[in-house]
């Protein structure tokens, strides 16, 4: 399954062997300071927009890969996790990064922390944004 995750100064989306090879793409590594806002998602599956440019798609059952409509997304989505992260991104490869996950709450909250007052799952924005 993949996980997003931050290690160090970079966040971090690990594939496993066969989401690899679904997504013709090996893990990727963006910058923290590209990063623009992390988001719950409690549906992933229509969360993913436009065209499968790389990867592999079942409508309404799985996503992985890159798809181009406005926007550059990279999707690691299965219907067995509805819900899931989404990364907004600005000047790396990839406009925004779309993950399911069983507790999205939890890497909102590895990513960017959480601070007194703040909901769980809120969308957490960086300055300057």
């Amino acid at each position: 399954m993949a996980e997003l995750h931050r290690e160090g100064d970079e966040l971090v989306l690990s594939l496993s062997a066969a989401e690899q090879a679904e997504a013709l793409h090996g893990s990727i590594r963006v910058p923290m300071s590209s990063v623009r806002g992390v988001e719950v998602v409690d549906d992933v599956l229509h969360a993913v927009h436009g065209m499968k440019t790389v990867g592999a798609a079942w409508p309404g059952r799985f996503f992985i890969g890159t798809f181009r409509q406005e926007t550059k997304t990279f999707a690691a989505v299965h219907h067995a996790t509805p819900r899931g992260v989404k990364v907004t991104l600005q000047d790396a490869n990839f406009d925004e990064l779309i993950v399911g996950t069983p507790s999205p709450e939890a890497v909102v909250a590895e990513l960017v922390g959480s601070g007194p007052g703040d909901r769980p799952g809120a969308a957490k924005f960086w300055p300057g944004t």
